[in-house]
Parts: C-alpha cells; sequence; structure tokens
C-alpha cells in the first residue's frame, strides 16, 4: 500500500534528501529554527517565571463554533504522523478536515474520536499498526499522506463549549511518486439502522484507488447475538451483487465465534491490523446496551478498485426459532481509502445532535 515515502523499518539505514518538519502549538507554521518561541499561549502563566523557551503555548482553545487551522504546508510531502489529545467529552463534537492540493472539499471529514477508532467517547487504548492510543488518551495516526502542492488539515469545534487541543504534526518535504494516491476518510452513521436495510459505510466514489481500512463504533439495542451479518465490496460496475461478500461481522473483524473467549465473555483485542479493542458493558442501570469498538486495516490486503466503490454491511442477529433477525442497531462507520483526484464530493456530516452520543 505505502509508496516508500515514509522511511519504514526496511529504509532506516538510507540517506534521505528529505527534510523533516513539525507543526505544533509551539511553532504553528513548522518552520525550520521557529519552535519554542512563543511568549503567550495557553502555558504562559504556569511558565510566568521561566519565560520563552519553557512550555509557553502547549495547546490552543477553539472557542465553540469555530474552526482552527491546524496546519497549511507547502509541499512536495508526506505527513507521517499526528498525535493529539483532548478531553472525551469533545470527540464527536470536534470534526477533522483534510484537504489536499488547494482543493475547495475536504478528502478527510471524520470526527476526531472515530478517526482515532475511539467513537464512543469514552477512553480505550488502541495497538494498531496505523492508529494507536495509548494512556490516556494520546491519539497517533502513522496513515501515510502524501500531498503535492499543498496540505491543510482544520479542526472545527461544532460544541456549545470552548475545547482544549493538544496536537502535533510531523511531516517531511519530499518528493511525490507519481503513482502515489491520496488518504480519504469519510464518517456515516445510520442510528437507528431501518429494519431490513444495510448499513452503507461507503458510496460514490469515482476514480482509481485502493480501499485501506475500516473503523466501526457498533452499539445493539436487541438482547443476543449481533454480528452474523456480510460486509460487501461493490468495485466497477457492479450492481445487485458484490465482488467481494463477507461471512460474519466478527469474522471481517478478524474474530470467530462471536467473540467469545474467555467463554460467556467478549474477549477484547488490538493487533497491528485488526482488532476489538472496545467492549462496553450494561452497567445494569442506566447503561443499558452493548457497544462494541472495530477496526479492520487493509494494509497486507488493499481493495484495489480502477472505476467505482460502494462498500455496506448487513447487521443479523438471531430469532429463537433459528431464523435471521435484521437489526435496527447504532452504528457508526468511518472508511478509510487512497485515490487519485479529483475525488467525489463525500456525503455530508450528520448534523450536531444525530453525531452526538448517548
Amino acid at each position: 500500500m505505502f509508496n516508500g515515502l515514509g522511511m519504514g523499518l526496511g529504509n532506516l539505514s538510507r540517506l534521505s534528501n528529505a527534510q523533516t518538519r513539525s507543526i505544533s502549538a509551539e511553532n504553528f507554521t513548522g518552520e525550520k529554527g521557529k519552535a519554542g518561541m512563543a511568549t503567550e499561549g495557553t502555558g504562559a502563566q504556569c511558565a510566568r517565571e521561566l519565560g520563552q523557551g519553557w512550555k509557553v503555548s502547549p495547546s490552543v482553545k477553539i472557542p465553540a463554533g469555530s474552526t482552527f487551522t491546524m496546519g497549511e504546508i507547502t509541499g512536495p510531502g508526506v505527513i507521517q504522523h499526528i498525535w493529539l489529545t483532548c478531553f472525551p467529552d469533545s470527540w464527536r463534537h470536534m470534526i477533522l478536515r483534510f484537504y489536499w492540493d488547494d482543493e475547495e472539499q475536504a478528502s478527510i471529514e471524520v470526527p476526531v474520536g472515530d478517526f482515532f477508532c475511539s467513537g464512543w467517547t469514552e477512553r480505550c487504548n488502541v495497538s494498531s499498526l496505523p492508529i494507536t492510543v495509548n494512556p490516556a488518551g494520546g491519539m497517533n495516526s502513522y496513515w501515510e499522506m502524501p500531498f503535492r502542492k499543498a496540505a491543510k488539515l482544520t479542526m472545527e469545534n461544532i460544541s456549545e463549549s470552548d475545547v482544549i487541543l493538544y496536537y502535533q504534526i510531523d511531516y517531511s518535504l519530499t518528493e511525490v511518486p507519481e503513482d502515489a494516491a491520496y488518504l480519504h476518510a469519510q464518517f456515516r452513521r445510520s442510528n437507528p439502522l431501518p429494519y431490513g436495510e444495510v448499513h452503507t459505510l461507503l458510496d460514490g466514489v469515482k476514480g482509481q484507488g485502493h480501499y485501506v481500512g475500516t473503523y466501526m463504533a457498533w452499539g445493539v439495542n436487541n438482547r443476543g447475538w449481533w454480528g452474523e451479518g456480510e460486509i460487501k465490496f461493490y468495485m466497477d460496475g457492479d450492481k445487485e451483487f458484490p465482488t467481494i461478500c463477507g461471512t460474519g461481522t466478527e469474522d471481517y473483524f478478524g474474530g470467530a465465534w462471536n467473540f467469545e473467549h474467555p467463554k460467556g465473555e467478549y474477549g477484547e483485542f488490538s493487533t497491528p491490523f485488526l482488532g476489538m479493542p472496545q467492549v462496553i458493558r450494561p452497567d445494569g442501570l442506566y447503561a443499558s446496551q452493548q457497544r462494541f469498538g472495530m477496526y479492520r486495516w487493509h494494509i497486507m490486503d488493499p481493495i484495489r478498485f480502477q472505476e467505482d466503490l460502494r462498500v455496506t454491511i448487513q447487521a443479523l442477529g438471531w430469532r429463537k426459532n433459528g431464523r435471521y433477525l435484521p437489526l435496527q442497531d447504532d452504528i457508526s462507520s468511518v472508511a478509510f481509502w487512497y485515490q487519485s483526484e479529483p475525488h467525489a464530493p463525500l456525503t455530508p456530516l450528520p448534523g450536531t445532535n444525530d453525531l452526538e452520543v448517548i
């Protein structure tokens, strides 16, 4: 999948002409030799006896209803790592958007929690190759994000409260191969999923590319097992029937037999390419529904398409008499894919109330 822009384990000993840069609240432009120069910021009061160079600006305050530009970079180059953190109650109301090469419509538009496999606004650790979340709520992305002319990253605060954001964007100014594609990501939510319908993760994609990952925050609204549904990939002109059809929800995310291990329990797991790191269990009172967070990265097995792509998943449980039961669950998803530009417009995000986790 990756095009060799990053160093990688196999390339650590090789010299490169790439120039490493980093954007944060201590260096908003990433300019060489200009970090740690702030004389005002969220840490100014704490550093009042130490002065410039002593953590004066470690974070930013994003006012309610405003959009903050995290970084603007002139290319060519590649974003190699993003770290950020903010409090969990803002994870569905802080919207990440990434724009490549001066485009007007974002290629990535996802609530920050869901982008980092944390859709339920509750902390959990994630130990995968492209996304890691570490104690306590340190969110990291290692998705390779090349750009040729420019990159722009913004964070919109759609809540009614100000939010403090800590962040760092690590990138290289370097040549970009002609066949390097651009990262895209889109959020979808079905709440509740209408009876007998499928949840659509992605549709309307036009152009050449490859699908590289899925995150799902799945809230169950019925008793019993909920993961019999098949994921389906319709590509390059597929109509009624897809080219790729899975065998069950837990199978797609790398598990088996209802994720049940040890006996009588859901077994959380987090591996480089797939996992179910989060199981939120009922508390016997107000937290009445089971909720699950799952990811599947197609890094070793990208799903390649030449013209178009649509991805859906069924929500299926069981009736007592051995028949399937279409479920009406609360399903959120993020689809990750690389493709050539220009891209078709992303489906608009739900409204603020429809994003909220209840």
